[in-house]
């Protein structure tokens, strides 16, 4: 009774996460591109065959940037809004493309994948929960604000993709530009480590076994500072954070608050 997780990239850079069982898996956003994650998921021994639909999260190009090429390639549906479509400029084959509501799971083969909305300065932006073999894992990025629908579906998480954008200090004193740093911290655009660390503190389950923080902003944050501040308030959870370079390991998320790391193919 478990389920299998990877982030293949995770920042401004591209964003694309994986979620399988034994014999099918989904990807949530395919911000790389098709040469790239098939690289990536062949370096961990996870196979393209076995991943069955591709969901999108909202337009901007760090998470659509691979996906026409690898629907085509690999003939996936992908469940996008109509507005996603649009403002993402996506030409994808009519027949590749399928709806998804919110809070309306959808079935691929044992996976249950349920969209909800999230403040985010995009058309539809939506976080989505994948729920599988009495696990279930959730990939919440690019989120303005700690919102109650974040809040509900982190508290059913085994395991959880969370944002972890900025350092507050290191914003107000770098290089953006004002309107820039607004736009980030402005309610619709990304969490803070602050946030996604009361997020975790005040409402982890006990049953959560591992926490990838995810989109770690390249000038605004730094991965020692992430990994250090969580680990002072992991509390028995595995802290893992994704990289903006390279994929992560691949972990295998139980439901009895196990976590196993699986070894990567040399």
């Amino acid at each position: 009774m478990s389920l299998f997780i990877t982030s293949l990239n995770s920042g401004s850079n591209g964003n694309c996460y994986y979620i399988g069982n034994d014999s099918e898996a989904v990807l949530v956003d395919a911000g790389i591109s098709c040469r790239e994650t098939e690289k990536r998921m062949t370096r961990l021994g996870l196979s393209m065959t076995k991943v069955k639909a591709i969901f999108i999260s909202h337009e901007h190009i760090d998470h659509i940037r691979g996906v026409t090429v690898l629907a085509k390639k690999y003939r996936l549906p992908v469940y996008i809004t109509q507005a996603t479509m649009v403002h993402g400029g996506l030409t994808l084959e009519q027949q590749l493309v399928m709806s998804f509501t919110p809070y309306e799971p959808v079935q691929i083969g044992t996976l249950s994948v349920t969209a909800f909305p999230k403040h985010h300065d995009a058309s539809e932006p939506h976080s989505f929960i994948v729920a599988g073999n009495a696990v279930t894992i959730g990939i919440f990025t690019d989120i303005g604000a700690p919102c109650e629908h974040v809040i509900r579906h982190f508290q059913q998480c085994h395991a959880a993709f969370l944002e972890a954008n900025y350092d507050e200090e290191m914003l107000d004193k770098g290089r953006y530009p004002y309107y820039l740093k607004k736009r980030i911290r402005g309610g619709k655009g990304h969490l803070s480590n602050k946030q996604a660390l009361e997020i975790f503190t005040t409402h982890r389950p006990p049953f959560m076994s591992h926490l990838l923080l995810a989109h770690l902003s390249r000038d605004n944050n730094s991965p020692a500072l992430v990994q250090e501040l969580f680990d002072q308030h992991a509390n028995g959870t595995e802290i893992v954070v994704a990289s903006r370079f390279e994929e992560t390991a691949v972990y295998r998320i139980i439901a009895q608050q196990i976590c196993e790391v699986l070894p990567q193919n040399d």
